[in-house]
């Protein structure tokens, strides 16, 4: 098996990113511990997204590297949207609008050649999914076209857009872990439908908070008044 100095690193911003991922959403939001746990997250999420791109270029995993590719982009672009001021769009915003557009257009492509024979999907990656982070790839990319577009975002806009792709990229982590790394769990775990809670929790609480500031007034009034940054 190939071994690299950098696999330690992608492990153990997985497990911290994880742990400080799910610690974010608990704490109340705008809190210090919020805060803090973010900071983590982020740090712990781009190296083990950096790794992994890396690991995968010595392995010759495709697949891989443009996941790690894609968790390293929502990742920097949700704390970028955290960081900005309301109403103001970086002006590095072009270029990285260009990564989930190529992702996703070559993942579909992908998809699209193995339904058709003309590929081998990696084992174990259900075909629906590779089709299902293609789309996501490319709401990424369109959601970054309507920023330019608008000339930035604000209030809930740019709540939404931070929360979905911490969240997501939360959920790469944790169904690559849950789902792809079932070796380190005991054997009478491995491929028990009870990993599938852990591996699709982000998604639901992504769900969750959506709907909660989509459908309160109330919630949706303050995170629309003028603020510097979100933590």
């Amino acid at each position: 098996m190939l071994y690299s100095p950098l696999l330690p690193v992608h492990i153990a911003g997985g497990i911290v990113g994880i742990a400080s991922g799910a610690a974010a959403l608990i704490f109340p939001k705008g809190s210090r511990r919020h805060a803090l746990a973010g900071k983590v997250f982020v740090a712990s999420m781009l190296a083990m997204a950096a790794a992994a791109a890396y690991l995968a270029v010595l392995k010759s995993q495709p697949g891989n590297f443009g996941g790690g590719i894609f968790t390293f982009y929502l990742i920097l672009t949700a704390w970028l949207t955290a960081r900005a001021r309301d109403g103001k769009t970086p002006s590095y915003q072009t270029f990285l609008m260009v990564v989930p557009l190529a992702l996703g257009i070559l993942g579909w492509i992908n998809a699209i050649q193995v339904v058709r024979g003309r590929a081998i999907q990696p084992k174990g990656v259900p075909i629906a999914m590779s089709f299902f982070l293609g789309s996501v790839m490319l709401l990424a990319a369109a959601g970054d076209v309507r920023m330019l577009l608008l000339g930035g975002v604000s209030g809930t806009k740019r709540v939404v857009r931070h929360l979905w792709r911490m969240c997501f990229g939360l959920f790469i982590a944790t169904g690559s872990f849950f789902l792809g790394q079932q070796q380190v769990f005991p054997k009478w775990l491995r491929g028990s439908p009870l990993l599938f809670i852990p591996a699709l929790l982000p998604l639901v609480l992504l769900i969750f908070w959506l709907l909660r500031i989509w459908l309160s007034t109330s919630y949706r009034n303050r995170l629309d008044m003028p603020q510097p940054g979100i933590s």
